[in-house]
């Protein structure tokens, strides 16, 4: 059975030590599902919601760049790393939803997930903030990671 990284010998919390490990490129992918309901959707205008605060899925992109650069700073021990790219999309799944992919790109010595999730979450609270007004009534369906390469294992999940 795996242990966890983050626990040492003496059950206290730690930061990984990663300066054995080969510099390698790593990347990863991770999607937020939303429910906007048809309320909000019917507002589009060009693949994109207009309101006094701004356009939301520019602001929740760029929400979203801001959130992965302040991994480090939010999740305790994530280590602060060197990124290489960072890409948002949104995309209008159904005449109520919309998903939101982060994809996260580096070389080093330890992987982006939390990276990539933090991306596809903020920008998903983003979403809400600036919509909130119209509708209460959306929700934050699914963060899941999708995809992860580099390090000791690749994961790929079916989206």
């Amino acid at each position: 059975m795996n242990k966890f990284s983050h626990i040492d010998e003496n059950n206290k919390p730690k930061m990984v030590n990663v300066s054995g490990k080969k510099i390698t490129k790593r990347m990863a992918s991770a999607e937020a599902l939303m429910f906007l309901g048809k309320d909000i959707i019917k507002l589009l205008n060009k693949d994109e919601i207009q309101t006094r605060k701004g356009p939301v899925f520019q602001t929740a992109v760029i929400a979203g760049i801001q959130a992965v650069k302040k991994t480090a700073e939010l999740i305790p021990m994530c280590h602060p790393l060197p990124l290489d790219g960072i890409k948002i999309d949104i995309e209008i799944i159904s005449e109520e939803a919309i998903r939101i992919l982060c994809r996260v790109e580096m070389e080093g010595k330890t992987g982006v997930e939390m990276e990539a999730l933090t991306g596809a979450s903020v920008s998903a609270l983003t979403v809400y903030d600036m919509c909130k007004a119209i509708s209460q009534k959306m929700i934050i369906k699914e963060v899941k990671l999708l995809e992860k390469r580099g390090g000791k294992s690749d994961i790929l999940r079916s989206q």
